[in-house]
């Protein structure tokens, strides 16, 4: 259905790419959607890092934190048209009850692998960072070795799943995340002030 390898392969030139210039390179779906995964995770580990820095103006906290929740939508959005693609590829048509279920579902395991790609980006830089220990450098290392070892695990994780889903002895469900924060309507913060604002 999906070779995983190459979904890791594309996540890590992405990454690599991006630092320099944001440019969507997949045509074809589902990479389309995977990649659209990779670039939000992309934007929001920026936006998290400037969340979080201290002396900086107000107003640009704010718009980091608009940015994430807006960046969040969207990577989750993207989630869920890969976990569509895949069930519509599916060749039965229907699934037994029977069939064990499975919990997370391809698309949140692409998630995860693109979410990994970004930290071995980013503890390779600090692995190498000539401005820090060689201590620093020694941990990040290390870090650097478990990381990869993760990625390779869940990627072997994730192809036994598309090939076990494909072969109709397991299943998922598309699971929608309803994020309740960015809904003027679910958010109480929000509708509470819009509705004291009508009665003013």
């Amino acid at each position: 259905m999906i070779d995983v390898s190459k979904i890791v392969d594309l996540q890590e030139d992405n990454i690599i790419e991006w630092h320099t210039t944001i440019v969507e390179s997949q045509v074809e779906i589902p990479w389309v959607y995977i990649e659209e995964n990779n670039k939000w995770n992309f934007m929001l580990w920026h936006e998290e890092d400037i969340a979080r820095v201290r002396d900086i103006e107000a107003e640009r906290i704010v718009l980091a934190k608009r940015n994430i929740d807006s960046f969040n939508q969207k990577r989750n959005d993207a989630m869920e048209k890969i976990d569509e693609w895949v069930l519509s590829k599916l060749v039965h048509e229907i699934v037994s009850e029977g069939i064990p279920l499975h919990s997370e579902t391809p698309g949140m395991m692409i998630d995860r692998l693109s979410i990994m790609g970004l930290k071995k980006y980013h503890m390779d830089e600090q692995a190498k960072r000539f401005d820090a220990t060689e201590n620093h450098r020694k941990v990040c290392s290390a870090k650097l070795m478990v990381l990869n070892e993760q990625i390779s695990d869940l990627s072997l994780c994730l192809q036994q799943v598309l090939d076990n889903v494909e072969k109709g002895y397991l299943r998922f469900k598309v699971y929608r995340q309803m994020k309740m924060y960015n809904n003027p309507s679910l958010n109480p913060e929000i509708y509470s002030r819009l509705n004291a604002k009508k009665n003013d």
